[in-house]
Order: structure tokens, then sequence, then C-alpha cells
């Protein structure tokens, strides 16, 4: 089970600045339990990185970076301390072998995904406001 903290993390740091590209691919990764996505560093060698480097990968403020690319996007996209990140705690704790963890992950990315494919985008509920 996630700790409350990193949940908090996840729904105020996280998900707000993961594109949906970046969230498809941490589903994908962690649902092949792929060799690529590794825990203990940032990056071992391109293509492998940990959970914020996929993301970081993924993004058009941090996509064209290779080693530093979670680092950064940490630090200067989500706002977080990449050394006090309670994800990538948690994440370097347990790892991609840890089956309870990924299923969390994989049941709150999930849900994300599948919540901003209902969401109905802003222009859009603007507009209907107006009509109202």
């Amino acid at each position: 089970m996630l700790s409350p903290e990193c949940l908090g993390e996840l729904r105020s740091a996280w998900l707000p600045n993961i594109t949906d590209a970046g969230l498809d691919r941490l589903i994908e990764l962690l649902e092949k339990r792929s060799p690529l996505l590794i825990h203990g560093c940032f990056t071992r060698a391109v293509p492998m990185g940990c959970l914020a480097t996929h993301v970081a990968w993924h993004h058009p403020r941090t996509r064209h970076l290779t080693l530093d690319a979670g680092i950064t996007w940490l630090h200067h996209v989500a706002g977080l301390n990449p050394a006090t990140s309670r994800v990538l705690c948690e994440w370097d704790l347990r790892g991609v072998h840890d089956r309870l963890l990924l299923a969390d992950l994989l049941a709150f990315f999930r849900q994300a995904r599948d919540s901003r494919r209902t969401e109905v985008p802003t222009s859009e509920r603007e507009r209907v406001l107006e009509l109202v």
C-alpha cells in the first residue's frame, strides 16, 4: 500500500505535471515489469530510467534531456526536491520487484488515465456554462 505522503505527492505534484504520453508510458512499463524501468538511480543507461525519468522523457520541457531528465523534471516541472521525493523514496526502497507497489502504482496511474479520458476539456466546460 502506498503511504499517505506518497499518494499526496502523486496527486499534488506528479499528476498535474505528467503528460498523457508520460502516463501511458508509466502504465506500459509497470504492466510489463519492464527492465527499462529501474530503481535506485535516475538513469542507468538510456533508455533505462526511474519513474521520474520516463515521465521526463515524455514531457515537452525535459524530453530533450538524457541523464538528468528525471532530476530536472522533478525539480523544475513538478517543483519537488529529487532527493526527498516521497514517490521516489518509496520506489527506490521497494522497486519494480515489489508486487504490491506495482499493483498500487498501476491502479493509481490507470485511474488517473481513465479520469483524464472522461474529463470534459476546460474550453467545452466553459462553453456549456455560457449556454446555461
